[in-house]
């Protein structure tokens, strides 16, 4: 059965209010990426043992850590990185969690291949480090990184095969990048996808639009997953817009529509979640 989950710090900063809307919208799982205006890497031990009671309190469990890491540029030092990686991967484990979703580094515009070897470098670190942990480590496409194509998302999974590098498949972001997520990327990645991303956009101009509004064509992943018989997870991270400003953040209302726009899809399709 599939999965719902979702970035609640999109609903609100509050942990009470994202865990409220979540709860109102039956969904018991969330992606952590920050509480209370902090990103999660940024708590201190003792806001993390907060968060963790009250999750547990609540009958809340952790998908994944939605880690910022890979989101510096690649000429910028990666020990220190690394580090941060390395505090990712032991609050997926504080907080039971398999995955800690990472990103492939911002590189300077021109050729993307003159960046590949140090790219997969760092990579190729990062998924020891997971490996020695028992840690997922989740690669998410996105504009302006390495892995911003089909083709480059699959030469990272490639170069550093191990089960412990899979892929978050996000259909909006590739359609920001011009790719059309399930004719040309999905084929090329299939395989490794273990996670996956709901969000929508318009290859016009990259706008982010409710699911199946927008050419992500999110009714053909759900029906390829449901084909493939798929039973992870499927993350909200709605980034919608209202009048004309982002608005995706401290918008419960928005990640509701989100929500209910998700719920459409698998209902047209008579998947069942949870």
């Amino acid at each position: 059965m599939i999965t719902l989950t979702g970035f609640a710090d999109e609903i609100s900063s509050d942990l009470e209010e994202q865990l409220d809307v979540l709860e109102s919208e039956g969904i018991y799982h969330l992606e952590l990426r920050s509480v209370w205006g902090k990103n999660v890497l940024k708590l201190s031990n003792e806001e993390t043992v907060k968060v963790k009671e009250r999750l547990d309190q609540r009958g809340f469990r952790v998908s994944s850590i939605g880690s910022p890491i890979g989101k510096i540029k690649i000429t910028d030092a990666f020990e220190p990185h690394l580090e941060e990686a390395k505090h990712a991967i032991q609050l997926a484990k504080f907080f039971a969690a398999r995955y800690v979703r990472i990103f492939s580094f911002y590189i300077p515009d021109g050729n993307p291949a003159d960046y590949r070897a140090k790219v997969l470098g760092r990579m190729e670190r990062l998924t020891r480090l997971a490996e020695s942990e028992g840690v997922i480590l989740l690669h998410e496409n996105e504009s302006h990184i390495y892995g911003d194509t089909g083709e480059r998302c699959l030469d990272i999974l490639q170069a550093n095969a191990s089960a412990h590098l899979r892929a978050a498949f996000d259909p909006a972001n590739f359609v920001q990048c011009k790719v059309e997520p399930i004719t040309q990327a999905y084929p090329l990645l299939s395989e490794y996808i273990a996670y996956i991303h709901i969000k929508d956009a318009l290859m016009e101009n990259g706008k982010v639009v409710p699911a199946g509004e927008g050419d992500g064509q999110l009714r053909q992943l759900i029906h390829k997953l449901n084909e493939r018989g798929y039973s992870g997870f499927l993350s909200l991270e709605p980034h919608l817009k209202a009048e004309g400003k982002w608005q995706g953040f401290d918008k419960p209302e928005l990640f509701v529509v989100a929500a209910k726009a998700l719920k459409q899809l698998l209902a047209e399709h008579n998947i069942t979640w949870s």
